[in-house]
Formats: structure tokens, C-alpha cells, sequence
């Protein structure tokens, strides 16, 4: 039985919950059931991903990212995203408070992405000394180059309407209407063809997919064979373990 991920099955729904409140950080155990959940659901009609609690998801639990524990980390994060993208189901991400780092790059990896007005969105990670390699894998072609470099170079957290406009976010409506506006979509969707649907799925994403695997190698080398062993990516992480400012030693 799943301790941090609900999932239902109703009438070619498949319905992934983040149960892990109040913020839906990803721990080891947490990658492990939400990869399951995905891979269960590839037969499904539409897939999609919500949370509980005050926010979507604030990525992984930041003591993940020393350089110590950083490669099993990032291998069970990568392979849940792989799994995502690979889903020739339409997948839908309902969005409510925050969705940063790895919630940030689990909700560009779906085909439609449905927000509160109050959700918040940002890649943070450049502000401990590190970088996100799945959004360095997806994020050009999501939101063009000079946005998408905005976000992980800076490091801001923008609102729902910004990030609607950086191509992040299908939809954005009143909080209290989210859960109608999310119903309304799967109708649409489940009243077409599900091979249909299928298929026209994996022949839009075929060239994305192809250069995503490419690109995501390439950063997970990157990550883990020169930038944790800087000295600025353990003191990132272990200032902000620590609540103070990061002394950058440029190195």
C-alpha cells in the first residue's frame, strides 16, 4: 500500500495524488510509489496529477542534494520524470500553491497544465549552488530560450498568469473554480478516440522526447560529475540546512 501517493482508477481515469502535506516534498521512499503510479497507468484514458495539502509539490527534500547522496537522488527523480514524459496518455497537472523545483519540472513535462490563480511556479535551485536538470532538458522547448534561462539563471518564482505566459501553464482560473475547470477538460478528453489520442500524443512529442533523453544525459553528467563537486554546491545546500546566507567561494 502506498504511504505518500494516492491513486484512483475510475472509467479510464487515472487519478495521481501527492500525499505527502503540507508541501508534497519528494523523498526517496516518496519517487518510488509516484514512479509505480505512473508506469500503472499507461493504459489509462487520461492521467491526472494532483496534490493535497497547501502546495503541488516543492521538489526533493534539499538534504537529497549533498554530494553524497545526490547521484541515487537525482537517478530515482530522472527516472520518474522519464516515466512521465513517456505516458502516451494525455496527462493533466492540477495546481494549486506552489510547484518549484521538482514540482516545477514535473508539471512542464504534462500535456496540459491547469493552475489556481494563487499557484506560484520558479526553478530555485541556481540559489543553492545548484542547477535543474530537468528543466535544463525541457524547458527551452516549453518556454523559449530567453524565459527559460530567466527562470533557472535567476532563480525567481513567478505567479500563475507568468508563468501561463512563459508557456508553463495551459490554463489559469479562480481558485474555487479549479475543480470544475479540471472536470470539464477530462470530459473533453475522454469523450475522443483513446487511440486517437494515443497516437497523436506520441507523434507531437516524438522529436521533444528524442531530445530530451539526449539533453537530460548530458545535464545529469554535468550535475554529477562537476557541479557537486564544487565547493559552492555543498555550501548552497548546507546554508540553507543551516537557515543563513551561502558564503560563495566561487569554486
Amino acid at each position: 500500500m502506498s504511504e505518500f501517493i494516492r491513486t484512483a482508477q475510475t472509467d479510464g481515469i487515472s487519478r495521481i495524488t501527492l500525499n505527502r502535506p503540507p508541501l508534497n516534498i519528494f523523498t526517496a521512499a516518496m519517487l518510488r510509489e509516484f514512479t509505480a503510479a505512473l508506469e500503472a497507468s499507461a493504459d489509462a484514458h487520461v492521467v491526472v496529477l494532483d496534490a493535497v495539502g497547501k502546495a503541488f509539490c516543492a521538489g526533493v527534500d534539499i538534504a537529497e542534494h549533498l554530494p553524497e547522496t545526490a547521484p541515487p537522488m537525482l537517478a530515482q527523480f530522472h527516472r520518474a520524470c522519464r516515466s512521465l514524459l513517456a505516458l502516451d496518455v494525455p496527462t493533466v497537472a492540477v495546481v494549486h500553491g506552489a510547484a518549484l523545483g521538482g514540482g516545477c519540472e514535473l508539471v512542464m513535462l504534462c500535456d496540459f497544465v491547469v493552475a489556481a490563480r494563487s499557484a506560484t511556479f520558479g526553478q530555485p535551485e541556481i540559489k543553492v549552488g545548484a542547477f535543474p536538470p530537468v528543466a535544463a532538458a525541457a524547458l527551452v522547448a516549453v518556454a523559449g530560450q530567453r524565459r527559460a534561462m530567466s527562470l533557472m539563471l535567476l532563480g525567481d518564482t513567478i505567479s500563475a498568469e507568468a508563468a501561463q505566459a512563459a508557456g508553463l501553464v495551459t490554463t489559469v482560473v479562480d481558485d474555487s473554480a479549479l475543480p470544475d475547470t479540471v472536470a470539464q477538460l477530462i470530459g473533453k478528453l475522454t469523450a475522443l478516440s483513446r487511440p486517437a489520442l494515443r497516437l497523436a500524443k506520441r507523434a507531437g512529442l516524438a522529436a521533444f522526447r528524442r531530445a530530451f533523453d539526449e539533453a537530460l544525459e548530458q545535464a545529469e553528467y554535468l550535475y554529477v560529475h562537476e557541479l557537486i563537486r564544487t565547493e559552492d554546491a555543498r555550501e548552497g545546500i548546507v546554508a540553507f540546512l543551516e537557515k543563513r546566507a551561502p558564503a560563495w567561494r566561487h569554486r
